[in-house]
């Protein structure tokens, strides 16, 4: 926890001279407001939520140095094996969620229609790397996310038009995620031996026929399981 938690009741008073403050240029009383809520559910004190989250476009942003803290913080470790202007590439490892390598360069970012281009002709090289941390944190350990996205990915979400011809995409499907990669199905293989369950156990409850169709965002939480299933036992 970064701080005491602040009373509710105290929280609309300070969301109101933080606005009056300009400390935060662009923030409405209301939003601020909102991320001392957020913060309140996070378990961390106001002024730490203030320098970690952010309001894009009227949502809420975790930002990529925060998302980066949170994850070395819960024992995760990033080596970055390239990080310049044209590539962003590290592989991220955790205890609990195993390891995954995640690049993001140029040519990907063309790819996914992300809609900021000035930011990424401006500052190449700190979106991309900000885009790295952020699949990387969600891919190995979701929980340093918050569940939420950087602010450079919120920026690049367009609101859909709703009219009678709009076609809205569906949520992407189980088997449309990426997959484990290897280091994750060693890590949850161990747990499985660790803690004497077996492996059909996991596939019944995933409801999958083998571990490398497990989405790899579901191996935290699937190594989570087996430990809890171990305790239950």
């Amino acid at each position: 926890m970064s701080g005491d938690l602040v009373p509710l009741d105290q929280l609309d008073s300070m969301a109101v001279q933080l606005a009056k403050s300009g400390l935060f240029q662009g923030k409405t009383k209301e939003q601020i407001f909102g991320l001392l809520m957020f913060s309140h559910a996070e378990g961390v004190h106001p002024m730490t939520a203030m320098r970690d989250f952010d309001i894009i476009n009227g949502r809420p942003a975790k930002k990529a140095e925060a998302m980066h803290r949170s994850f070395i913080a819960a024992g995760g470790s990033i080596e970055w094996h390239t990080l310049d202007d044209t590539k962003a590439d590290a592989t991220f490892k955790h205890p609990q969620g195993g390891a995954a390598r995640i690049v993001w360069d140029l040519k990907r970012v063309e790819q996914a229609q992300i809609k900021n281009e000035a930011m990424y002709k401006k500052y190449p090289r700190q979106m991309l790397r900000s885009r790295c941390i952020s699949e990387g944190c969600r891919t190995v350990y979701p929980a340093a996310t918050s569940g939420l996205y950087e602010p450079g990915e919120v920026q690049g979400i367009t609101e859909k038009n709703m009219g009678p011809a709009a076609v809205v995409e569906d949520e992407p499907k189980l088997d449309e995620r990426p997959k484990v990669v290897p280091e994750q199905i060693e890590a949850i293989k161990k747990a499985l031996t660790d803690h004497g369950v077996e492996m059909a156990a996991l596939l019944a409850k995933a409801e999958i026929v083998d571990i490398s169709e497990l989405a790899a965002e579901d191996a935290p939480g699937a190594i989570r399981w087996i430990e809890k299933k171990k305790k239950a036992a």
